[in-house]
């Protein structure tokens, strides 16, 4: 059932199947003239409609049952490598799409409006574990991992801790070299991806007389001995993993030290970035797939003798949702144009990221009172929407990290 469903989404490989990329040019924009934020090209909207495919007619039927087993069905991880999902951004020469990173953005969307959890899998994978290797890895970790991560290795990233959630770089885990080897030692928590992940980047303090700036990111997988310890129960995006992971006295070899010793708060940083638009991208979906499950059902439910939908206060209630999910679409979309253009675009990501975040808790959970007491129950996929939008103003960066680092542009700007 999945092929015959991956086949008529028409995946990323469709034409190279050698290196699964999505067209036989690269998935970039091309010169021309100012048009609006809406306007993608050709191969960014056949990634939109191949997505969308894939998440109607394989992620769709799963969903209720991997949101109350709180767990992700190994089939649906399958399908996101079968159809490159995977790779978005990773060259072809490392088996990935080579696609733009508004192509991931688009993704992490089509993906959010059906499934939310399956939409923060492919974004974690993407944005930080891809970037970071494609970004501040050699030519023999790139040639090594990136090829993994894009054809069958779920990748986690794992930055928090207990005591190391906004403030990243208390963190308590340590690294110690012994020979040709690092010795890590702590736990992580929050961490998304771990329960399937096999490839895992870790973040340890190398030196801590250097404080922060003894940060290092430790490539490591989890036959080495990452203990994968309490799987948290959470209150939404239930098929997502998130658990807390133990090292005791786990070895890692020396090549496996990411983009030199003492980068790792560098790369997090700015790593963070571009993922916080990862995070807008998939509450931007979210709301709007809450808002296209509810708002059909006013226009059919009948009170009074007309549609619920055609009264003026309910009218008015959707159209001020509307405009509300196309300014979190504006802001997300051009935080990343600027992101691929060289633009500076860490205030446009944090504003992006707030906002969606917003408006998806908010259209989410009118879009429960439109559908009345339909949309309360599980029946619909209504209610877990409003679930799984929480977690959009707690996790990259909470919505008042968000705000203070507008304010501190804000601030330098007109100060």
């Amino acid at each position: 059932m999945l092929r015959l469903a991956a086949r008529s989404a028409k995946p990323l490989a469709t034409l190279r199947s050698a290196s699964r990329t999505f067209a036989t040019s690269r998935c970039v924009r091309s010169e021309r003239s100012p048009a609006s934020l809406d306007t993608f090209t050709e191969e960014e909207q056949l990634l939109r409609e191949s997505v969308r495919r894939f998440a109607v007619d394989v992620v769709g039927p799963k969903v209720r049952e991997m949101d109350e087993n709180e767990m992700m069905d190994p089939s649906v991880i399958k399908g996101l490598y079968e159809q490159g999902l995977m790779g978005i951004e990773t060259s072809a020469d490392h088996g990935g799409a080579e696609c733009s990173f508004t192509s991931a953005i688009i993704a992490i969307e089509e993906l959010a409006k059906v499934d939310p959890s399956v939409s923060v899998l492919c974004d974690v994978h993407n944005t930080l574990v891809n970037t970071v290797i494609r970004k501040y890895g050699n030519k023999e970790q790139q040639d090594k991992w990136l090829p993994l991560l894009a054809e069958s290795k779920l990748g986690s990233f794992c930055l928090s801790e207990p005591a190391s959630g906004s403030d990243a770089f208390a963190l308590q885990t340590r690294a110690k070299k012994e020979g040709s080897h690092w010795i890590l030692n702590g736990s992580k928590m929050w961490i998304t991806n771990s329960y399937e992940a096999e490839i895992f980047l870790i973040f340890a303090n190398a030196s801590l007389i250097k404080g922060y700036k003894g940060i290092t990111c430790f490539i490591a997988t989890k036959d080495m001995g990452v203990q994968i310890a309490k799987k948290e129960e959470k209150l939404g995006i239930r098929a997502s993993s998130t658990c807390t992971i133990n090292f005791d006295d786990l070895k890692i070899p020396e090549e496996n030290v990411l983009g030199g010793e003492g980068k790792g708060y560098k790369i997090a940083i700015e790593i963070l970035n571009e993922g916080r638009i990862g995070i807008a991208a998939q509450m931007l979906g979210l709301a709007q797939g809450a808002f296209d499950k509810a708002v059909p059902y006013t226009f059919e439910r009948k009170q009074f003798g007309q549609p619920i939908g055609t009264f003026q206060g309910m009218q008015f209630q959707m159209a001020q949702a509307a405009i509300d999910i196309e300014t979190a679409r504006l802001l997300t979309y051009n935080a990343a144009r600027r992101k691929e253009e060289g633009l500076p675009f860490t205030k446009e990501a944090a504003m992006a990221k707030y906002w969606s975040s917003v408006v998806a808790q908010r259209v989410s959970g009118q879009a429960i009172e439109w559908a009345g007491g339909v949309g309360f129950t599980r029946e619909t996929g209504i209610e877990k929407f409003w679930r799984d939008s929480k977690i959009g103003a707690i996790y990259e960066g909470t919505s008042n990290i968000q705000l203070q680092t507008i304010a501190k542009f804000l601030q330098k700007e007109y100060s």
